[in-house]
């Protein structure tokens, strides 16, 4: 059994990828184990229309996700009407949580307006996912370069927020040292595994953070799955953190 919290619809802005097609994707998910996936959308990275980006999002995964993905929209806060997409993500596709790419979107998280994101999605008891990079710099187009997000500012930010949760997706292997033990030391951020590095990345991560805050994520369809179960079996875990990791704390995460 495994849940998967970093997966993305549609298509990639600058290559075909092999499960780019959501029934292909979720053939892809079932065959490995995969219970549940919560799915972003990549149009969320650089269309305008993100009400349309999250309609298409939500309907594709009532349609085709075979009871699978949970669809978590896209929010741009420095797009005008950002606060209804918000609450349409909420009240009208009844989605968990919400997806946020700062770096793609031109803000970082140091302003006035990634606070008020985290405020409303606090009240609203959505999960914020924040994507910290979609792609390893070294081998981004020369055109869309686009760099990490800078994290330093999370701890203040989230500090005092208890009923706000936050996923830092790709983010555990761009954290090294200190930077990632503050990271994990802050009670309501969880991070998955996508991105981690080097063997035994996933031992390495449980030393700098508790295991109940770390979740499984492939980044499928841009990373491929099977390297993210890689990175689980090659490192040495007890079957609990393997229960933990793969499936125990993204469902009480999620509430379900």
């Amino acid at each position: 059994m495994i849940v998967d919290v970093n997966v993305s619809l549609s298509r990639w802005p600058l290559r075909r990828l092999p499960c780019d097609e959501t029934p292909r994707l979720v053939a892809k998910l079932k065959e490995h184990g995969v219970t549940q996936a919560w799915a972003g959308s990549f149009d969320g990275l650089l269309h305008r229309d993100i009400a349309g980006v999250n309609a298409r999002l939500a309907e594709e995964c009532r349609r085709d996700g075979e009871g699978i993905l949970i669809p978590f929209g896209s929010i741009n806060p420095m797009l005008p009407d950002w606060t209804e997409d918000l609450r349409r993500c909420h009240e009208d596709w009844h989605m968990p949580g919400i997806r946020l790419h700062p770096n793609y979107h031109g803000y970082e998280l140091k302003d006035p307006v990634f606070s008020e994101v985290l405020a409303l999605a606090e009240q609203r008891g959505l999960i914020v996912q924040l994507v910290a990079r979609m792609d390893d710099v070294r081998v981004q187009h020369p055109l869309l370069r686009v760099p990490d997000v800078d994290l330093r500012p999370l701890g203040e930010l989230v500090a005092g927020r208890t009923k706000l949760r936050v996923v830092l997706l790709n983010g555990s292997g761009a954290l090294r040292g200190e930077q990632r033990k503050r990271v994990g030391a802050l009670p309501n951020v969880w991070m998955d595994i996508a991105t981690l590095e080097g063997l035994g990345g996933v031992g390495s991560l449980l030393e700098d953070v508790p295991l109940a805050q770390v979740v499984f994520g492939s980044h499928c369809p841009l990373f491929n799955f099977e390297s993210a179960l890689l990175k689980m079996q090659e490192s040495e875990l007890s079957a609990q953190q393997s229960a933990a990791i793969f499936h125990e704390n993204a469902r009480r995460l999620l509430g379900r």
